[in-house]
């Protein structure tokens, strides 16, 4: 099974603002990076079509015309209070500071910490159906580096030292 992870186009939200699960709206580059997408996957041919629920994730995938399947276990990491706060006042917090310190098992205020992200793009593998063929999933960065983690087995802060631009296609087998 291959796996073609799409993260979302650039979306229309000022540099330094953390907005994981909030619906943002896409910038004004969508058709044109959304054509480049559909280029670099035309002549691929997807078993099954994944989608996060998010609007940025889910305009794209129908501008790429293929029967989506949302699934909320695609969606970003759940910030809770600290969406569409900047990342310097989420880091001058005592829970900011904590948070830093040990994103993987410290959850965000009425979030969720990196480990229960993980747990759900586990589950969505594990429920994935059997295929020999490709799969296409329009995600987000912190999905796409889950995948990295538990298809490549990769330790989580070398998921993050690997930047994850917008519309980047990553290609993972997962092995049977």
């Amino acid at each position: 099974m291959k796996f073609y992870l799409v993260r979302h186009t650039r979306v229309n939200v000022p540099s330094g603002i953390c907005y994981g699960q909030t619906d943002v709206a896409l910038a004004d580059s969508f058709v044109t990076e959304s054509e480049s997408i559909r280029s670099r996957l035309s002549g691929v041919h997807f078993d099954h079509v994944f989608c996060s629920p998010l609007n940025r994730c889910m305009q794209l995938g129908s501008l790429l015309d293929y029967p989506l399947q949302p699934d909320e276990r695609l969606k970003e990491l759940n910030f809770g209070e600290w969406e569409r706060l900047t990342w310097d006042e989420i880091f001058e917090s005592e829970t900011g500071k904590k948070w830093f310190a040990d994103y993987l098992h410290e959850a965000c205020p009425n979030g969720e910490s990196y480990q229960e992200m993980l747990y759900r793009v586990e589950s969505f593998i594990g429920d994935l159906p059997e295929t020999d063929g490709n799969i296409l999933v329009i995600t987000h960065a912190g999905v796409i580096r889950a995948f990295q983690v538990l298809l490549k087995d990769w330790p989580v802060k070398k998921a993050f030292d690997m930047p994850i631009a917008y519309g980047q296609i990553t290609i993972l087998e997962r092995q049977s």
